[in-house]
């Protein structure tokens, strides 16, 4: 009986495999691609990422299920949720931890091809492409905090969508094509809803699945920053490579045991952060007539509105907002060092880099507190440090000194 069940099973396995060759994909794409073997602490982010990515549509979809996308009903629903629902709490903790926890490992999955330089030849489409994604992912955490209708998430969308009226000319038009109405109202609700569940996942899934395709054509990046394709053996394969599978999946699998660890202890005790992830005013339904204290937004997008508010003009700060996010892109064009990783880079490159961090989480820092004079000031110099780290990358890594590279993986 064993016995045919295992041939019909491979019978079966066969038929499939003649018009849909699952196992040759995995086995690319797996078994038969090689990574560097020398693979740290900082490549769990990526998979990580693709993790929480699943878990926000997962827990998205079971949202939605009792979600009203009305004005009238929508901050309701989310208490209906909270409180009705069968384990409504904790999907809903769930998708807002969830949130904070994809910006957490794609700025440090950001930080780590900073670190290596993975976004220099050849891999500068694999890095847009990668920028695409925060850019998408940005966008749709934006949708997705006006969707409780509590006050944060109304005034905090109020201010985020007039940033758009001070475009000369069609900034009020485009504030009106935002918004879909003249003021944040229901239908600027619906409109959200629609993007946030709809076209902005099938952009982000898809903008992934083209990841990880120029990621298998152009290989992985290691700490060397050197081509792991350079040293072939006999047979044509990476003397310095190993098989993705099962040596990385294993691997992964421990920084996914570790990641949900510190997830789960998040959602159970401090699944509000202290306000970060879920603040206080979103307690309270969304009232037009009663603006809250201090408007501030959620925690990853505060060192970008730090700079917009270090900027008195509302045109260059705007103009200053979107240039801190697009110079990421320019990056493979900026640094000019005949190396890749920091391992081999000199004190200039060093010491760019580690400003640039103290200015990141300082304007991130400053984002959240209301814009005293000292405070501006502090935004001012924290932007300033920020934009020399691109604006003048491509003296100091051209001048610095580097270490010689080593022929194979260290």
């Amino acid at each position: 009986m064993k016995e045919l069940i295992s041939n019909n099973t491979t019978k079966l396995m066969d038929w499939v495999e003649h018009r849909f060759p699952i196992q040759a994909i995995i086995r690319a794409s797996a078994s038969e691609y090689y990574a560097p073997k020398n693979f740290n602490f900082w490549y769990f982010f990526g998979s990580l990422a693709l993790l929480v990515l699943v878990i926000q549509i997962v827990s998205g979809i079971f949202l939605t299920m009792s979600y009203k996308p009305s004005a009238e009903d929508a901050f309701a629903s989310v208490e209906y949720i909270m409180r009705d629902v069968r384990f409504g709490w904790l999907i809903r903790y769930i998708h807002s931890t969830g949130a904070s926890a994809f910006f957490v490992v794609v700025y440090l999955h950001m930080f780590r091809g900073l670190l290596y330089g993975s976004y220099r030849a050849p891999r500068e489409l694999l890095w847009i492409v990668g920028m695409l994604i925060y850019f998408v992912l940005m966008a749709e955490g934006f949708m997705g905090y006006l969707l409780p209708w509590g006050q944060m998430s109304y005034w905090g969308a109020q201010v985020i969508v007039n940033l758009v009226g001070v475009v000369p000319f069609i900034g009020d038009l485009l504030a009106l094509v935002v918004r879909g109405d003249f003021v944040i109202s229901d239908i600027t609700l619906n409109r959200f809803f629609a993007l946030h569940v709809i076209a902005l996942p099938l952009a982000l899934v898809a903008l992934v699945v083209v990841h990880l395709i120029a990621l298998h054509e152009v290989g992985s990046n290691n700490p060397d920053g050197i081509e792991i394709n350079d040293n072939l053996d006999a047979d044509g394969k990476p003397l310095d490579g190993i098989p993705f599978h099962p040596y990385y999946t294993v691997k992964d699998i421990v920084g996914v045991a570790v990641f949900l660890i510190f997830f789960a202890v998040v959602i159970f005790y401090l699944p509000e952060m202290g306000g970060y992830f879920i603040e206080a005013n979103n307690f309270i339904p969304a009232d037009p007539l009663k603006t809250p204290e201090h408007i501030a937004p959620v925690w990853y997008f505060t060192p970008f509105y730090a700079i917009l508010r270090a900027i008195p003009n509302p045109l260059l700060g705007v103009i200053a907002m979107g240039a801190s996010i697009m110079l990421f892109f320019f990056l493979p064009w900026l640094d000019r060092s005949p190396v890749r990783s920091i391992r081999y880079k000199g004190p200039l490159t060093k010491i760019a880099l580690t400003a640039f961090v103290i200015a990141f989480l300082g304007l991130g820092y400053l984002g959240l507190m209301p814009p005293t004079e000292l405070y501006t000031q502090l935004a001012r110099f924290f932007s300033l440090v920020y934009f020399g780290f691109f604006l003048l990358m491509p003296i100091y890594t051209s001048i610095d000194s580097t270490k010689p590279l080593p022929d194979r993986l260290t």
